[in-house]
Parts: structure tokens; sequence; C-alpha cells
């Protein structure tokens, strides 16, 4: 007969792994969390510093009620952590009014009844003169509802969570393979050989390597933080609020403005138009002139007032499906594995939600299989593994 260590794991303790653990505990499942390195400290760099939430997300029907899912459960993790991990700032959303960015935003909005103001780009030049060279064409959707997470405050609040509701965590420990038995799966480390009934699988990067049916691509994602070149030149989060900004080549431009003595947080996501696939555990985590040079060149026509020379910045690593959002399922239907990964810059709003649709995935409380495996019903939330 086979001893269980738990009935259930989770691999991988980032934000949407932390998210699952605690939903598992605190339902009352006998669950491990495992982690490569530290909670907290993983290779994803938006863990530092803070990133948008929205309700208006337009990537693929069903994001909306996730949104608002997570939101309620990003609530209540902060009463269960007693600290602030979502501020309410409202967020900008600026792009072509026909793309979908900015257009998707607003023709979501507008489906869903969330409350939104558009500008055209005369009055967004306006309002927000730090973003300058906004052609005519593009519009400006500020959702009130939007606002900051706290990514790297999220996790430990997570972690903490299911810690207290009985999950056991184990830092650098990093699961090398999953066999399946009989009733369950063994996990193997070069600490020792783990069996548990059910396994989550959150490893972002290393996800293909631990299930390789799942089609993930691996790339850098630098983020830089850059200075005004005077003091009080507008860049204050109250004057230069945390924005999406879609540009006509495709290129996104993700930013919030210093909160105190902070620096300007920056991104620019190319949706692969110039990144090239890595391996995550090849990446140099030196910073590298082309890892800002990009975003630099952008700031004179776009963001002036900013020094071209970053204050510092961290090369790190996403995750991106070929044709999806993001992957979330089980593969072959075998509910000894869930796996969720691929989800870019975008996902780690979504990370409770995520987190609670795993939970029910787990025990059995979702609806139907194949591409609609999802949680209390969300329709075309996910993407089914295909083994």
């Amino acid at each position: 007969m086979t001893r269980w260590d738990a009935e259930a794991a989770v691999v991988g303790l980032g934000a949407w792994g932390a998210s699952a653990l605690w939903r598992l505990a605190a339902r009352g499942v006998d669950v491990l969390g495992f982690d490569q390195t530290a909670v907290g400290r993983g290779g994803d760099s938006r863990q530092a510093g803070s990133t948008m939430f929205r309700l208006s997300c337009s990537e693929q029907p069903g994001l909306v009620a996730l949104a608002r899912r997570s939101r309620e459960l990003w609530a209540e993790l902060e009463d269960t952590a007693r600290t602030q991990l979502f501020v309410p700032s409202g967020g900008l959303v600026v792009g072509p009014q026909d793309g979908p960015t900015a257009g998707g935003a607003l023709r979501t909005a507008r489906d869903h009844d969330i409350d939104v103001r558009t500008f055209s780009a005369r009055a967004l030049r306006f309002q927000y003169p730090r973003h300058t060279g906004v052609p005519d064409h593009h519009i400006g959707v500020w959702e009130p509802s939007a606002g900051l997470l706290r990514p790297e405050a999220a996790v430990h609040a997570a972690v903490s969570a299911a810690r207290a509701a009985g999950a056991r965590v184990f830092e650098y420990s990093r699961i090398t393979a999953i066999d399946f038995v009989p009733g369950g799966v063994v996990l193997r480390s070069a600490q020792r050989d783990i069996r548990v009934r059910q396994v989550v699988v959150t490893a972002g990067p290393w996800l293909s390597s631990l299930v390789p049916d799942v089609a993930l691509e691996t790339y850098r994602a630098p983020v830089t933080w850059f200075r005004p070149l005077e003091p009080d030149a507008g860049f204050s989060s109250e004057e230069f609020p945390v924005f999406v900004r879609e540009f006509d080549d495709g290129r996104v431009l993700h930013g919030s403005g210093s909160e105190g003595d902070q620096d300007i947080r920056l991104s620019l996501e190319d949706h692969g138009t110039a990144a090239k696939p890595t391996d995550p555990d090849d990446v140099d985590p030196a910073v590298r002139y082309e890892d800002w040079s990009a975003l630099a060149k952008l700031l004179p026509a776009k963001l002036p007032g900013l020094r071209r020379l970053p204050a510092r910045a961290a090369a790190s690593w996403t995750t991106r499906t070929p044709d999806a959002p993001f992957v979330l399922g089980t593969p072959d239907g075998d509910s000894r594995l869930m796996v969720a990964g691929g989800s870019g810059a975008r996902g780690l709003q979504h990370s409770t939600g995520i987190g609670d649709a795993l939970a029910d995935l787990l025990l059995g409380a979702g609806t139907g299989d194949g591409p609609d495996v999802v949680a209390r019903g969300w329709p075309s939330l996910s993407t089914a593994v295909r083994g």
C-alpha cells in the first residue's frame, strides 16, 4: 500500500503557484509547496516593484470574469495578511482606437459594463502631458477601478496564508521529474522522492521541462527604472499613473509613476518581434545595452523629461504560449496532474483567480474538460494541454 506524503503538491511558488497553494490550504487540503529558490525570488522580473491590475481585459472572452474574481480574492488575501497588496489608483490604457490594447479595453468595458472614461488623443495629451507623441488615431481609456499590485508582497502574503492554513513549504527544492504511479505521482528531487495523489505544476519557464507536452517559449524580459531630469517633473504616481501604451508598430510599453522617492518603472513588450527564445537555465543575469536601448530611444519622443540612461535594470524572463493567453488544464484529462503557465506580462493580475481555478480543478469543482477546463463556469477561460 502506497504511503502518501500529502494529498497534493504545488511545484513552483511564483504568483500563480503561491495563490494555488493558498487556495488549496484554505480549503483544508493537505498540500506541499516546492520552489527551487527562496519564495518571492524567482526569475520573473515583474516580481519587483508594481504591476497593473484592470478589469477591462480584452485578450480572450472570460478574462473579465476571472479579473473580477481575482479582485475579490486580492481583497481577501489583504485581509488575511493584514497588508495592502492592491492600490486603487486607477489606470490608463493608450493605443489605436481599433487596436487590441486601448480599443480592446474600450470594447470590453462596453460589453461588460465596466466604468471607464475615454480620451481623444488631444485630450489625452492635455490631461497627461508626459505622454507625448500620441497620434490622432489613438485614444486613452481611463479605468477608475484599475490600480497597482505589489507582486513580491503578494507572493509572500499568499505563501504565508497557505502556511497558516497548514501547507508545508520547501524552498531551494527543485523538482526534476514527475512520474505517474497508481493513484498519484512521484516528484523526483535531489533530496528525496515525494509521493502525492495530485500535483499542480506552475513552474514558469521550467514547466515544459516537467510536462513536455506543454508548448511554451521563454524570452528575456528586461525591466528598467528611470529618473527624471529635474525634480517635480510630473512623474509622480498621481500625475503619471500606471499605464499600458501600445505603439503603431505593435510594441507595448508598461509603466508606473514614482511613489515617494522611487524611480519610474518601465518595460517594453515586443510580442516576440525582436525577442528570441532562450533556455531559462542559461539566462544571462547581466544587463546588456540591448536590454534597455530600444526603450531609451523612445523616451525623448514619447516620455520626455526622463534621463535616457536607466538608474537600474533587471534582466529576467517570461513565458508565452503560441496561440492563447495562457495554458490551464489537465494533460489527457488525467486528474493527477494540473498545469498552468505561459501568461507573459499580463498574467500576474489574475494569479489569485488562477489559483482558485486550480484548486477547483484539483477538487473536481471545474466544469467540463478539453478547452473549457475552468472553474465556476467561466467560459473560454483556459486552453487545455494537448497530449
